[in-house]
């Protein structure tokens, strides 16, 4: 019993300096996949964003929700379009959009933070002019002739953060929570891919860290084994090279945005891993894939 308290009080203080460096700073955390579905996993997710908050931590939180709009989707019976990933948004399709994500994920994410103790606020990029955004131009190459354009409907790209929003909760003690539903000058509402307004939200707020929860180990190298660090170069040879493919180069570019617009550190963590965020943050080894600039 006593090595096991002994255990105890060694993994505290290998926490330590992560808790003195990281006091008073921006995190700013990606949340989907398994992570939100799985109930264990989303009670785990909610206390760790509850500890961050009681270490002095700024913690914000961008969900996202595609299976659970599919399901929606399905259940409405409206036909559901993807070009390259991404879902073609109409009206009839953003209305559920809006609906599930700032509506019934929303609120599920900020009632089990507050349930582990946490003070968290739902909010979806149209409160307070919180994200502005424009219609994302898709542009698909072919040879020899110019690019394809593609329109997707009302899938936007953000064009402003108001931070002033977001750092008068944090000084309040709230943790924002953040459904990626944006609003054009014209008032028009934009779906947005949750990695992209966590990187957005991460470059306004000049976050220490930038954290994407996916249902992978991190980036792996060309045998299948974990990365767990990468510089820029090194993450930008793997894309060209072909080691790194398909969904994860918008999150390599994601994080490689923040990077240069001046967040410290990004990470890509497996959220299937039960207190993924902890160990990444709190350990020397850390899980997942870091990339530094």
């Amino acid at each position: 019993m006593t090595q096991e308290w002994i255990s105890k009080a060694e993994i505290l203080l290998e926490a330590l300096p992560y808790m003195r460096r990281f006091q008073g700073q921006t995190l700013v955390i990606k949340y989907g996949g398994a992570a939100m579905q799985e109930p264990e996993l989303k009670a785990g997710f909610a206390q760790d964003i509850t500890l961050l908050q009681y270490l002095g931590i700024h913690p914000l939180v961008v969900h996202g929700g595609g299976p659970q709009i599919g399901q929606v989707l399905a259940q409405m019976e409206i036909p559901t379009r993807f070009v390259e990933g991404m879902r073609v948004t109409d009206e009839s399709t953003m209305d559920v959009v809006e609906m599930v994500l700032a509506g019934k994920i929303n609120k599920e994410i900020v009632n089990l933070i507050n349930a582990a103790g946490g003070r968290a606020v739902g909010l979806s990029g149209k409160d307070g002019q919180l994200l502005k955004a424009r219609k994302l131009k898709f542009y698909r190459p072919r040879e020899d002739e110019p690019p394809e354009i593609i329109d997707i409907g009302l899938v936007g790209e953000v064009t402003g953060v108001n931070t002033d929003l977001i750092r008068t909760l944090q000084e309040q003690h709230f943790i924002p929570v953040l459904a990626p539903v944006g609003a054009g000058d014209a008032g028009e509402t934009y779906n947005i891919n949750a990695d992209l307004v966590a990187g957005a939200v991460a470059q306004a707020l000049k976050a220490a860290k930038l954290i994407l929860l996916t249902d992978v180990p991190g980036v792996l190298d060309q045998n299948g084994n974990l990365e767990s660090s990468l510089t820029r170069d090194a993450a930008l040879a793997m894309i060209k090279d072909g080691t790194i493919t398909g969904g994860m180069i918008p999150k390599i570019n994601c994080c490689l945005e923040a990077l240069a617009a001046g967040v410290a550190k990004a990470h890509i963590l497996d959220g299937r891993t039960p207190h993924a965020v902890l160990l990444e943050i709190f350990t020397d080894h850390g899980v997942g894939t870091e990339i530094v600039g």
